[in-house]
């Protein structure tokens, strides 16, 4: 962990930056007092996203599921004037 003033922090962002990314907490201070802690973010797990179709074997639909509606059919046709 390391203090360090405001004036030095913004000269030297990039350094810091890196550190933080590295791991290390740094306490930003103003006039040698502490004002906030700047730290890594925590890594948090993830659950894998399931793979795209793992039900189907469980769910089955109609095959009238996809015959298009007559009121919509009628609406998006093309018609002759």
């Amino acid at each position: 962990m390391t203090n360090v003033n405001l004036y030095e922090f913004k000269s030297h962002f990039s350094d810091y930056a890196r550190r933080v990314k590295e791991g290390e907490t740094v306490i930003l201070c103003e006039r040698n007092v502490p004002i906030a802690e700047v730290r890594p973010i925590a890594k948090g797990t993830r659950t894998p996203r399931p793979a795209p179709g793992l039900f189907n074997d469980v769910i089955s639909v109609d095959a009238a599921f996809f015959d298009a509606d007559s009121e919509i059919e009628r609406d998006f046709s093309a018609t002759e004037d």
